[in-house]
């Protein structure tokens, strides 16, 4: 979970509210336990897993483990560090803005999550493709179920971005217009045809762009946009056989994409924060149909039938993991939110 530093309760019901991470809000970082480390490890592993899952967006794993925001602003300050670091430091110029932007970042959070995707995409590919090939409908009813669920949390955050600044919680009409037409956009996107890219390195530049800007987009995948491309199956074989050449030019993409997408993401969240949630909702909302369990050999959805109780259990063991997830992190807060006010 992201650090607080502090739960305060805004408004005359008493309303638990998230204040800024120790990193936006510059207050010292305290220090993580190993459990905590190892837990940031799990998140990312699972992050990573996600992003070798076409349908399922590694953003809304971040989301759903309660990391996203803090992983989007130690990305951007990191860039922004970095950016000083190559451009104004030779030139004699820009250590001490470089540094402080570094110093903004939540090393001791990215680090583990950065160590858990490594390793997970590592393994997991062999073992999600696998999945997918032996039981399908099984599985895209899990990962449906888990991305049904996790909508609460852009939803409620939200809810919480306007009830901090003293305002209605409850989404306006223009909010929910604006998800309908987030949800109906993003539904055709991932419904278009798969395509059939030859794997070059111009071709894979642009498209690691792409697939990095799906991770930090929750609710867009970025194995999912690969297999539009025609380019899924390609990729995973790389990473399985450890096609360096090919990642390498594949990872150039990535670095392009995080800057733009991640300074931009940023800059949302900072200044138009509610409406950024609100359209990340349908966005992630738009996406589930991606994940309808029963499918054609082309992508293309069909009625229910067999098997059919598998995945439905699996949908609802999804949404319930997911649900778990969300009252153990509310009780938590609310403990906290009481020791603090004692």
């Amino acid at each position: 979970m992201p650090q607080r530093p502090c739960i305060r309760r805004d408004g005359p019901r008493g309303r638990v509210s998230h204040p800024l991470s120790p990193v936006e809000s510059g207050e010292p970082q305290a220090p993580r336990t190993a459990g905590l480390v190892a837990l940031d490890v799990v998140r990312g592993a699972a992050i990573g897993t996600a992003e070798t899952v076409p349908g399922i967006s590694g953003g809304t794993v971040a989301l759903m483990t309660g990391v996203y925001e803090t992983l989007l602003t130690s990305a951007g300050h990191l860039i922004a560090g970095v950016r000083h670091a190559v451009t104004d430091v030779p030139r004699g110029r820009g250590l001490g803005e470089a540094r402080a932007q570094l110093a903004r970042v939540a090393w001791r959070v990215l680090v583990p999550i950065i160590l858990g995707m490594g390793v997970a995409l590592l393994t997991m590919a062999h073992v999600m493709e696998g999945l997918l090939a032996d039981h399908p409908e099984t599985m895209r009813g899990l990962f449906l179920g888990l991305v049904l669920a996790s909508l609460a949390v852009p939803f409620r955050h939200s809810r919480a971005a306007a009830t901090r600044s003293g305002r209605d919680g409850a989404w306006t009409m223009r909010e929910w217009a604006l998800v309908a037409l987030a949800t109906v956009a993003v539904a055709v996107l991932v419904s278009l045809p798969a395509g059939n890219l030859s794997p070059e390195p111009y071709v894979l530049v642009p498209a690691g762009a792409l697939a990095v800007s799906a991770l930090v987009l929750p609710g867009l995948s970025g194995s999912f946009l690969l297999l539009t491309l025609g380019l899924y199956e390609p990729t995973i074989a790389a990473l399985n056989d450890r096609d360096w050449a090919y990642l390498a030019a594949f990872a150039v993409g990535a670095a392009i994409g995080l800057v733009t997408i991640v300074k931009a993401l940023q800059w949302l969240l900072e200044h138009h924060r509610r409406i950024t949630l609100v359209i990340l909702t349908g966005v992630m909302a738009g996406s589930a149909i991606a994940l309808w369990p029963w499918q054609d050999a082309d992508g293309g959805r069909v009625a229910p039938h067999d098997p059919m109780l598998a995945p439905v259990l699996a949908g609802l063991l999804g949404a319930a993991l997911v649900v778990a997830v969300l009252v153990v992190e509310h009780r938590t807060l609310a403990r906290r939110s009481d020791a603090t006010d004692a």
